[in-house]
């Protein structure tokens, strides 16, 4: 393997370009903000904007929680190959990776008005601060669901130039949803994390884990038939909903026996749930 393809390697698996489930879960609720705030018309500018901040916010995502975990990543299966462990990159290599995908996401942002940009600031911070949280709270996926939610906040303040109750509404919804599916992520990795020290609401939760999910669960659908109701939404959106449901109980069937594969899968099966929602919303104003 040449330096050259060495390098792209390593930069392709530790932005884990390889693993797109997180761009996804990140993308669809954007989606969302941008189709309401926008009445269903996103100026497609703003769209490409978006999207592509999506990706690289969550690539400089993945690389600072690298960084912040290379000391300890070499001890969990499931990380024991990332590139900072491995020697692929070096920890210095990582943070200039960071900091050009925080320049190219700040270039992104200053084509956005000056509301939208000081939004953006609070949205650097939640994404750098993540990875860090798991050593002082057991709450680091509260913190992520607050990251993975903020681009929604963003979408209505450039839309709308406000933050109006619909779009705070949309965003707990996303919250909820984020630390459901991540407490699912931290439950593969609970026995090695309580080994090495690491917090999470996976160890948090205890023997109650899967009711919680499940309750949280429940509190988006809720929150996302209010927002429904909220817009006179109709029939597709409150489909959208009954199928995201069915996903939902199909999640819990795949935790039940808390094996490490079955909840990995019931992470991943999370991306089908952002994106039904999404073709409901698109419906209600395209469709019908």
């Amino acid at each position: 393997m040449t330096a050259i393809s060495q390098k792209w390697l390593a930069i392709k698996l530790i932005t884990r370009m390889d693993k797109p489930i997180g761009t996804y879960l990140l993308l669809w609720p954007t989606f969302w903000a941008l189709w309401v705030a926008s009445d269903g018309f996103p100026d497609l500018l703003l769209l490409a904007i978006f999207s592509l901040g999506v990706f690289i916010m969550r690539s400089a995502g993945c690389v600072i929680n690298d960084f912040a975990d290379r000391k300890v990543d070499g001890q969990v299966k499931r990380t024991e190959q990332r590139p900072l462990v491995s020697g692929l990159m070096t920890a210095e290599q990582a943070l200039m990776l960071f900091g050009f995908l925080i320049g190219a996401a700040m270039a992104l942002a200053v084509n956005l008005s000056w509301l939208t940009i000081q939004y953006a600031v609070v949205a650097l911070f939640l994404a750098s601060s993540y990875p860090f949280m798991k050593r002082f709270t057991h709450w680091p996926q509260v913190v992520l669901g607050a990251a993975f939610s903020w681009g929604m906040v963003m979408a209505f303040a450039e839309i709308q130039g406000q933050v109006p109750t619909i779009a705070w509404l949309l965003f707990l919804a996303n919250l909820l949803w984020t630390v459901a599916y991540d407490t699912m992520y931290a439950m593969v990795d609970r026995d090695d994390d309580l080994q090495i020290g690491v917090k999470s609401t996976a160890i948090l939760f205890g023997r109650h884990d899967i009711r919680i999910i499940g309750l949280l669960q429940v509190s988006v659908l809720a929150i996302l038939f209010t927002v429904g109701d909220m817009l006179a939404f109709g029939w597709p959106y409150q489909l959208s909903l009954v199928l995201g449901a069915g996903l939902f109980c199909y999640q819990q069937m795949l935790i039940k026996d808390r094996r490490r594969e079955a909840c990995f899968s019931a992470f991943l099966n999370n991306h089908y749930f952002g994106l039904i929602v999404f073709v409901g919303i698109f419906i209600e104003y395209w469709g019908y």
